[in-house]
């Protein structure tokens, strides 16, 4: 689907292209991927929607992964400990995030990360395009598990985009 809005934007054929939100790349990725043929194909018109999303900050990073932690830990599907740990964990770093970083401190692994890369100056695109989209994509693939995982997913994916 990525590559619909590739073309759309008029950039090389790609399924990353440089007008989507990093984060939102990675849940339409993830969507797509667990989806059956047909919930693919459902989800061709929202391609337009993808277009000029890209942007700096971390407020919509942030905003995509609990958003998309939150139905994965409400789907029926079964979550391992360590997939539940890891999801709490983005969704304190989001939510830390979120709240302008009052508070406590993150744990897991974003306690180490996150301060020495202010220091660099470097948190922000870190955070948009490495952390949060391994965040989102998880949350997705434990959002997958479970009957009718097609209606959603495209649903959390129409969510995503109205963040956007």
């Amino acid at each position: 689907m990525l590559e619909l809005v590739s073309k759309l934007a008029r950039e090389p054929w790609t399924d990353r292209p440089t007008c989507v939100h990093p984060v939102l790349g990675s849940v339409a990725r993830a969507v797509h991927d667990h989806c059956g043929p047909r919930g693919r194909q459902a989800l061709l018109p929202l391609a337009p929607l993808f277009l000029d999303t890209a942007r700096p900050g971390f407020d919509l990073s942030a905003r995509l992964v609990a958003l998309c932690v939150s139905t994965a830990l409400a789907a029926p599907g079964e979550v391992a400990a360590d997939e539940r740990s890891r999801l709490l964990n983005a969704q304190e770093t989001a939510s830390y995030l979120l709240a302008g970083r009052s508070g406590a401190p993150p744990g897991g692994p974003a306690r180490w990360w996150l301060p020495m890369l202010d220091r660099l100056k470097l948190s922000e695109p870190f955070y948009r395009t490495v952390v949060a989209t391994e965040h989102a994509a998880e949350a997705v693939v434990v959002a997958a598990r479970g009957g009718d995982h097609d209606v959603r997913l495209k649903r959390l994916l129409r969510q995503c985009l109205a963040l956007a």
